[in-house]
């Protein structure tokens, strides 16, 4: 037998909001209830969020978001700053997991397969932050393309997500696909002046504009009746995400702090190991001790799990990669971007079975 559900369903939001850099996406994704920032591109160092390190890897990156998913209902939102930036590290995975240089080296757009399918389960995982009650903000910026439609002539400019610069990307579809609200945030140009013979001169007016429908001239949609343009003021969409998501209990804002402490008990998930956030102080005491020249990307890995340098030589000696004594900085920087970063939570893994089988 199936259980019939009837009627609308309060369920964590996934929201897109691009535009123009400096026009005050960060600021408004600020505003949703509770929010924690992952900082991908380092531009919310002005602002009084809380946040995650910036992650320096990938894997970083989605070992933060399981972190967030454990913590429960301590945060109302995720907020990714910027999606575009997050894709480079994407990008970067996959060709070092595959020994290219760039994404144009697979050939017949493999490369862009690639991606689009790393994407994909990513945003699988952010539908779990969702399923959780947790809303999930995706900023991005916005890119200018020629646009020309099949069955008209002439073309016309447009603003599009800026993912995937290159024909074959399949990114920007994807991310625009998974989103319920996609939010176009530009300067609305009120008039043009024209100088004493008639020609145009320059645009006049510039209040800082949401548009929330599918436009010509820009992509965006919304499921909730909004208008088609709204003052960029978060008052104006705040009823739809105040609303508790179904299973969750709201809880009161805590102070801003600059690094979260200790995650929960909450069992981490099958896919990944428990990201362990120390205090910045710890954090820097434990970097200090391991070598300025291996890698920032696995260094930060090490670090946040608390991995040390003999412990990965000891790993990497039994799999044959390298002798023991080598030191990492040694390592070919493929090797360390593809298999070390790449496939950390496997390493993490020996690491602990290697911990447990050292007599005490």
């Amino acid at each position: 037998m199936f259980e019939i559900v009837s009627g609308k369903v309060q369920k964590a939001k996934k929201v897109v909001a691009y535009g123009p850099e400096g026009v005050g996406k960060s600021s408004l994704a600020a505003q949703f209830p509770r929010p924690i920032f992952i900082d991908t591109e380092g531009s919310t160092t002005e602002m009084d969020v809380q946040r995650l390190p910036k992650p320096s890897s990938w894997e970083m990156l989605k070992q933060q978001v399981q972190w967030v998913k454990q913590q429960g209902n301590r945060f109302g939102a995720l907020v990714i700053d910027t999606i575009d930036w997050a894709e480079m590290l994407c990008v970067e995975s996959v060709c070092a997991t595959h020994s290219k240089n760039g994404i144009e080296d697979f050939g017949y757009g493999k490369g862009y397969i690639f991606v689009a399918e790393e994407i994909g389960r990513f945003l699988n995982l952010l539908q779990d932050l969702v399923e959780v009650g947790i809303h999930v903000v995706l900023t991005a910026h916005a890119q200018i393309v020629k646009f020309e439609q099949p069955d008209e002539m002439g073309a016309y400019d447009r603003y599009q997500l800026k993912l995937g610069a290159k024909t074959g990307s399949r990114t920007a579809p994807l991310v625009k696909e998974w989103a319920d609200i996609v939010l176009f945030i530009n300067y609305k140009t009120f008039s043009v002046a024209t100088d004493k013979d008639g020609k145009k001169n320059k645009a006049q007016g510039g209040a800082r504009t949401m548009y929330t429908t599918h436009h010509p001239a820009w992509d965006a949609k919304n499921r909730h009746g909004l208008p088609d343009e709204l003052p960029l003021e978060y008052s104006r969409i705040a009823h739809i995400f105040n609303q508790p998501a179904q299973g969750v209990t709201a809880t009161p804002t805590q102070p801003p702090v600059t690094t979260p402490p200790a995650p929960a008990s909450t069992p981490p998930s099958d896919s990944a190991p428990a990201v362990t956030q120390t205090s910045a102080d710890a954090q820097s005491g434990q970097t200090a001790g391991l070598s300025p020249n291996i890698p920032q990307s696995l260094r930060d890995l090490m670090t946040q799990y608390q991995v040390t340098e003999s412990e990965i030589q000891m790993v990497v000696s039994v799999k044959g990669y390298y002798p023991l004594n080598t030191p990492i900085a040694n390592y070919d920087p493929n090797f360390i971007d593809g298999v070390l970063v790449g496939a950390w939570s496997k390493v993490f893994e020996m690491v602990q079975d290697a911990r447990e089988k050292t007599p005490f």
